[in-house]
């Protein structure tokens, strides 16, 4: 790559718009290691490297280089490419989950914009704002198991924000005209109002989505219109109207020619056709999503598309196709780790066997092989162990003999206790070797200092007849332990080969005056405490591709803006209070986190489907009628 730091740049620049961005970066990497003296061309280095890491997902260059162009456009005093830097920052640090820093940077990007009156960087501003609430609140959500409109007040608050950032900026992209950016702002305020249970107002604003995606021939906006759409539809019972848009989504899906796309359209039509009890289009529907799954080696998929199957074909009546699948969808939680799925399929696997009555030694090698593979998993093991008879009649007999032998061996065990109630029989058992071996163990453990104390000062083992064994104990703990506190004592001779010495300080040694011992102490508080200061000072800006390190100097002593405005401490400061959070493990990721699902949509259909059905069986239970008497027993059922 030979030319230029300029013509690299631009050439990474051209890549980057083509859409080779990994080719782009190379260039861009070139053009810093080579470097320029110009600063206003290294900023727009960085502001495209930044967005290059971005696209390939590399969210931490990107951070870092967004960061060296807000810092450089600052030092320039470019209040736009400040704005816009900002911006580029929010945006990485949303997608990282730092929702309280990209809050800060997206404001600062609005109050610039604002003060510059510069409308189009006003209405990005409050999108990416909208943004950043809205992706927070979706986290937030998404940790508990509550439907739309059903989230607790902190995560309506985030949401709510998040509508009223979308609402501002369609009211400034309706008033320049901008009606790409107005389909953008009423899909997320669709999505918004969709999570806070605004079902007729999601409805809305996706109808309105769909109509600008059709202006302008958009038919990837277009499909995710009309899948938002059966969705809302859904929530409201019409699933009637969540069939025609669900088909309308397969069929663009098939125009786009994405296998994954049309698998996600069958699946959600699958379940509403189950809502509808129309099993035999279910099906049709699932096997569809079953077949794209398989050919995609999607695990999650293929599990989803057996369980559904499972459940079809158990309300035909069809138990024998049934426990097919759901053998099938056991096996597939086993592989990708679903404790729930795995539970799940073990559960139906027993009614359908119960159904069809297959039991004895059938159930040894699908059950019992459950609870060997589930073994961490003590709910999926506990209704899954069993053992079975030779008249055929399941019996947990050995499993429990197992168990009780493990427990009785355990219990055999005796541990060495100084206790007064062990006293006798150690003194039964005391011989003339016993002292011996315990002397050589103490001497091991002990030096010549040890030794040499003790012959100044000998202390008899026995010290009288009695003097309990426990006593003995700790006063032999307490001599061969105190060693320890002179090796943590620091000694102000550092480097003189002075031999330690006796925790019994000498009285034939003179001691020194207590000002030479104040001001050693001072000398080494201070070689202590030296450091410190050093470790607290900021090093000046460093940017990565500069020459002329004297220019950035001269450009911060020429800076007409010396003191920053509130705004810019409030933005560091808060960019800056995460840095604690930054140093903190994050908990271990479960299996399900590891294996990405393509066939199944980001918003689990099924899942919804379930937490909505669930309430119907609890509205048809009764409650049992309260007994007059304690004593009473209830009737019998008749047989």
């Amino acid at each position: 790559m030979d030319g230029s730091c300029m013509e690299l740049a631009l050439e990474g620049e051209r890549l980057c718009k083509s859409g080779d961005c990994q080719a782009g970066v190379q260039f861009f990497e070139a053009a810093v290691q080579l470097g320029t003296d110009d600063l206003k061309t290294l900023t727009a280095i960085y502001s495209q490297m930044g967005n290059a890491y971005f696209y390939l997902q590399e969210y931490n260059k990107a951070l870092e280089y967004h960061r060296h162009d807000m810092n450089l456009a600052r030092t320039l005093g470019d209040k736009l490419g400040e704005a816009k830097a900002s911006g580029n920052l929010g945006n990485t640090l949303k997608v990282l989950s730092r929702f309280d820093e990209a809050v800060a940077c997206c404001q600062r990007h609005l109050d610039i914009s604002q003060e510059l009156g510069d409308k189009v960087g006003e209405a990005r501003a409050l999108y990416n704002l909208g943004n950043v609430y809205h992706a927070k609140g979706k986290q937030d959500g998404r940790s508990g198991q509550q439907d739309p409109g059903e989230f607790p007040d902190s995560v309506r608050e985030s949401l709510q924000q998040a509508v009223d950032y979308y609402e501002a900026n369609l009211d400034i992209v309706r008033e320049v005209g901008d009606r790409a950016a107005q389909g953008r702002a009423c899909g997320n305020l669709g999505n918004t109002h969709y999570l806070l249970g605004n079902f007729d107002q999601a409805i809305s604003y996706h109808q309105e989505r769909l109509s600008i995606a059709k202006e302008f021939g958009d038919k990837a906006a277009e499909r995710r219109a009309y899948s938002n759409l059966g969705n809302a539809h859904i929530f409201r019972g019409e699933f009637d109207a969540a069939v025609e848009h669900y088909k309308k989504t397969l069929q663009i899906a098939k125009e786009l020619q994405d296998k994954a796309l049309e698998a996600q359209a069958c699946y959600s039509l699958g379940n509403t056709f189950t809502l509808l009890r129309d099993y035999t289009k279910a099906i049709e529907y699932h096997m569809r999503h079953l077949r794209i799954a398989q050919e995609l080696e999607d695990c999650v998929g293929d599990g989803r598309a057996c369980w559904s199957l499972g459940n079809a074909h158990t309300a035909l009546g069809h138990h024998e196709e049934a426990l097919k699948y759901t053998k099938r969808h056991l096996e597939l939680s086993r592989q990708i780790g679903d404790e729930t799925g795995e539970v799940t399929a073990n559960m139906n696997l027993a009614d359908l066997k119960t159904v069809l009555g297959i039991n004895g030694s059938s159930c040894i090698s699908d059950l019992e092989l459950s609870s060997m593979s589930t073994d961490r998993h003590s709910l999926a093991s506990t209704q899954t162990t069993t053992t079975t008879s030779s008249d055929g009649v399941f019996d947990d007999t050995d499993a429990w003999n197992s168990a009780r032998q493990r427990r009785q061996s355990m219990e055999k065990m005796e541990l060495m206790k100084m206790t007064p109630d062990k006293i006798a029989p150690l003194k039964a058992k005391r011989s003339g070797d016993v002292r011996p071996k315990l002397r050589k163990a103490m001497t091991v453990a002990s030096d010549k200092n040890i030794e040499d104390r003790e012959n100044t000062n000998p202390t008899p083992i026995h010290k009288n007849g009695n003097t309990t064994d426990e006593e003995e104990f700790f006063e032999l703990l307490t001599k061969f332990q105190s060693r320890r506190l002179d090796e943590q004592r620091c000694s102000f001779k550092i480097g003189q080969g002075v031999p330690r010495q006796s925790s019994v300080p000498c009285k034939q040694a003179s001691q020194p005056a207590p000002e030479a011992r104040k001001d050693e102490f001072l000398d080494m508080v201070e070689g202590v405490q030296g450091t410190r200061m050093n470790d607290q000072r900021a090093p000046l800006p460093h940017f990565p591709g500069l020459n002329n390190t004297n220019a950035v100097i001269g450009q911060l002593l020429n800076n007409k803006q010396e003191i920053p405005d509130d705004n810019f401490f409030e933005m560091l400061m808060r960019c800056q209070g995460s840095r604690l959070e930054d140093q903190r493990c994050s908990l271990p990721t479960t299996n399900r986190q590891l294996h990405h699902a393509p066939t199944v949509p980001d918003e689990d259909f099924f899942g919804l489907i379930q937490r909505v059905q669930s309430s119907r069986l609890e509205e048809q239970r009764t409650v049992m009628p309260e007994s007059k008497g304690a004593h009473k027993k209830l009737p019998a059922k008749a047989p």
